[in-house]
């Protein structure tokens, strides 16, 4: 089932065109990846989804219904742009927008209790917000986006001002909301992050979608028939038992005759003949595939478009 639906979904501004039908398919309690470069619309849309803009044309169905006013309380939305109130104390401002969001102020003062203890900024409640460093903000936006425990959870570069260690806490504290039920849209454009954590890809670029689909199954897509194989023998033996249908892209030499190569499959080869060739020459330690990563896809993909 899918909690996200948009169909057929364009968008301009005046003569731009910021979305050209558009079709995306978010499954619920999945981590979705929306990527693309700058100005490829992504924003158009996120904007779309919580109803700051309307579409051109096209529709956007939560939960197999048209999206409407009132679901707007069921999503919670980090902006790239962060929009706290700089003269306000921080205690103050997350009572304030929990209200909002249609949460009591008893249960807004308890759940930002916890959240308050769990990320150790107890001692913020009482400081204004232009007191605090940007991952400190950063922080107390993210408790305030999560504090209604939406169903939907869109996040829009929500590592920008961490240091590694707030990042991989709020990495755990994103794993832990899909855990218990909500559905991420992540836009980013750490591609490892992508990696890492997402389900599901959506690849803007220029208005249209270019990419869509599960990240194992779209690397698989793009596989560049690239392997890396470790033996223990003779680097040379095993150079000349090769043959045309092999390109080595890279060697690492260790202690022993202990090697370990990137190669290419070129032709009609294929991995059996690559063990056929080398198996009377050196002892396979390891051999695997080496699929192209997500920074990789990107690259060429949104490339290959400008072409």
């Amino acid at each position: 089932m899918n909690i996200l639906e948009a169909k057929n979904l364009c968008k301009s501004y005046g003569s731009y065109k910021a979305l050209k039908n558009i079709n995306i398919q978010v499954p619920k309690g999945s981590i979705y990846g929306l990527l693309g470069p700058n100005g490829a619309g992504k924003t158009s849309f996120i904007r779309i989804i919580n109803q700051i803009t309307a579409p051109d044309s096209g529709e956007v169905f939560f939960n197999d219904k048209p999206l409407k006013a009132d679901d707007i309380s069921r999503i919670g939305y980090l902006p790239e742009e962060r929009g706290l109130y700089k003269k306000m104390e921080v205690g103050e401002q997350c009572l304030y927008l929990a209200q909002l969001k249609g949460l009591s102020k008893l249960d807004a003062k308890k759940r930002l209790k916890i959240w308050f203890e769990k990320f150790e900024i107890q001692g913020w409640w009482n400081k204004k917000v232009e007191e605090l460093s940007k991952g400190m903000a950063q922080k107390v936006q993210f408790v305030v986006t999560v504090l209604h425990e939406p169903e939907l959870l869109i996040f829009d570069e929500p590592f920008t001002g961490f240091d590694p260690v707030n990042a991989e806490l709020i990495t755990k504290e994103i794993l832990e909301l899909r855990k218990n039920g909500s559905t991420i849209i992540f836009s980013t454009h750490r591609m490892e992050t992508v990696e890492a954590l997402c389900d599901q890809i959506a690849l803007i670029n220029h208005a249209e979608l270019i990419l869509q689909g599960e990240i194992n199954d779209i690397r698989k897509l793009n596989r560049t028939n690239l392997f890396e194989l470790e033996f223990m023998g003779n680097l040379i033996a095993f150079t000349n038992a090769m043959w045309t249908g092999f390109e080595l892209i890279d060697k690492q030499s260790f202690r022993d005759n202990h090697h370990k190569v990137q190669l290419k499959i070129v032709g009609n080869n294929n991995a059996n003949s690559l063990f056929q060739a080398v198996m009377p020459h050196v002892e396979i330690l390891g051999f695997r595939e080496v699929l192209p990563t997500m920074n990789e896809i990107f690259i060429n993909t949104v490339s290959n478009e400008k072409n």
